[in-house]
């Protein structure tokens, strides 16, 4: 079979191209920030801070170093005893387990639904006992977790409810009273990455808490800064994680073009949704309507893993780069084998790792290249039908 070639070259992510289009204003921010030399804590930091918690709806922003401190921080909150249980989804990056274990709590799996691919929260109020300490609600790809159920679980049990926000950057949960409330702001704390392949993504690594409740606000701040409330004065035992001056200034810059981006990330979605929702054997990504989604992935599922890895091949040798986000649950890494978990506790979790694919979704990708991509998928299709 004679493969096609692409019109151009397709990248997964085209982070050179999009950081181009501001470079006026990101050379002048890293010249500011230069000439300032505050290159720790200087006044962008807290700039930062103020213009992202505007954009999420009045949030109190805590920057740190990166998504796992994030979520380390945010645990570390919330006092927890020794061993406490903290429920996560079994279909996760492995970073949401790692903060529970670096802290000493104990990380219990649920699995999750297989349309959102996000916990299930019928699966964790079966989880809850005595012992559990939170709830760790990771909005996948880029779309809400169920914040109604969850929320009402959390507040009936009295578990702290934690959101792994690090995909769904901006996107929106409506609840059956019509609040609206941003991904990251309906629990006691929601953290994020500004990993550079995020939605709103640095130039290296950085992260963030969001939380309504100042006071919870200001621990997070000194818990950030080795638990200090003033200089050389520490009334907690914190860790020493602070987003640069450097990334803060920049993420200033990218900040401001988040809607455009997403907007962007979204017509490719609608683009895809429209032409593969009738190629057979490929299940295009479900919808929550009560969330908006902002497409950190667009994540196709096919039958079986043999198939999908085929597609994944095929692909691959017409110049179309793919992702599998995860090829292996959690509870199958070797470091959390000592949680006690068996293959199969987790059907739907397990599934998923052999079904999904991400295809190219990126806001700078053309229509021609995208109808290149669905070309492709489609001689797939017609050939392996």
């Amino acid at each position: 079979m004679i493969l096609p070639a692409p019109p151009s070259p397709i990248l997964l992510l085209d982070l050179a191209a999009e950081h181009a289009a501001l470079q006026p204003a990101l050379d002048e921010a890293l010249r500011e920030v230069m000439h300032s030399g505050a290159f720790i804590q200087g006044p962008a930091v807290g700039q930062f801070a103020t213009e992202l918690g505007d954009y999420l709806g009045g949030a109190h922003v805590t920057p740190c170093a990166n998504g796992t401190d994030a979520l380390t921080l945010a645990l570390l909150s919330l006092s927890l005893p020794a061993r406490a249980e903290v429920i996560i989804p079994a279909f996760t990056y492995v970073a949401t387990l790692e903060a529970a274990a670096l802290l000493g709590l104990r990380p219990v799996l649920v699995d999750v639904l297989p349309n959102t691919f996000a916990i299930d929260p019928a699966a964790v109020e079966a989880a809850i006992t005595p012992r559990t300490g939170a709830i760790m609600a990771v909005h996948l790809f880029g779309q809400c977790a169920d914040l109604g159920a969850l929320r009402a679980i959390a507040a009936r049990t009295g578990v702290a409810l934690i959101e792994d926000n690090a995909q769904a950057i901006g996107a929106t949960f409506r609840f059956a009273s019509g609040e609206v409330a941003f991904a990251g702001t309906v629990g006691e704390v929601g953290t994020t990455s500004f990993f550079p392949s995020k939605n709103l993504g640095a130039l290296g690594d950085g992260g963030a808490l969001f939380t309504r409740d100042s006071q919870r606000a200001a621990l997070l701040q000194q818990l950030a800064n080795h638990g200090q409330s003033q200089k050389y004065h520490h009334q907690h035992i914190g860790l020493n994680s602070r987003l640069d001056t450097m990334q803060a200034a920049l993420l200033r810059v990218k900040l401001k073009h988040l809607p455009a981006a997403t907007a962007g990330r979204q017509a490719v979605a609608a683009r895809y949704d429209a032409a593969l929702a009738t190629i057979p054997g490929v299940r295009i990504p479900a919808r929550d309507p009560r969330s908006t989604h902002v497409f950190h992935q667009y994540t196709i599922t096919l039958p079986e893993a043999a198939r999908r890895d085929e597609l994944q091949h095929f692909l691959k040798r017409c110049g179309v780069p793919t992702m599998v986000y995860y090829p292996l649950p959690v509870h199958a890494q070797p470091a959390y084998a000592y949680l006690g978990y068996q293959a199969g506790q987790f059907p739907v979790a397990e599934r998923l790792c052999g079904a999904v694919l991400s295809l190219p979704a990126h806001p700078l990708l053309t229509e021609e290249q995208q109808a290149y991509v669905i070309s492709c998928l489609t001689s797939f299709s017609d050939t392996h039908s």
